[in-house]
């Protein structure tokens, strides 16, 4: 990149970008994607218009441009939140107004090989792991079962 045509992006706080487009680290957005935002905004507003702007108007004009070109992967990532959200929700809600939780006592089996000491903290966090992050395996199990359905007879 030419220095005198990007010299603008100095005044940018990635911080700030990243939190408008909602993303929690820097090495979520692709180099690639960065450099081609830059571009783009210096080539629709020039050099020297983008020197004259406000850090805050620079930092959502960059931000936009960044969320039109990470469309798909800002999707995912929303749908991504949503279901690990319903799945904490669909475990964790009842606990509010004393409702009923489905708890498989063979799954408590491998928590009593940990040493929590009692820790509430510690507890949740593998009572979360064990819970939440589980259900995503048997789902990936499902699918994979059906992949390998017997396709070796003909059936009438």
């Amino acid at each position: 990149m030419p220095e005198k045509e990007f010299i603008w992006t100095i005044k940018l706080d990635w911080f700030n970008v990243l939190r408008k487009i909602g993303l929690n680290s820097i090495n979520e957005i692709p180099e690639y994607k960065r450099i081609k935002a830059i571009k783009n905004i210096t080539k629709i507003h020039g050099t020297e218009n983008l020197l004259s702007l406000e850090p805050n108007n620079l930092e959502q004009i960059v931000a936009d441009e960044l969320t039109e070109l990470m469309k798909k992967e800002l999707t995912l990532k929303k749908k991504k939140e949503d279901k690990i959200q319903d799945q904490v929700n669909n475990n964790l809600i009842p606990l509010k107004d004393g409702g009923i939780i489905r708890i498989n006592l063979n799954d408590l089996k491998d928590l009593k090989d940990l040493n929590l000491d009692g820790n509430p903290e510690d507890i949740i966090k593998q009572f979360y792991k064990k819970f939440v992050d589980n259900k995503d395996d048997d789902d990936d199990k499902e699918d994979k079962d059906k992949i390998n359905e017997d396709n070796t007879g003909y059936y009438i």
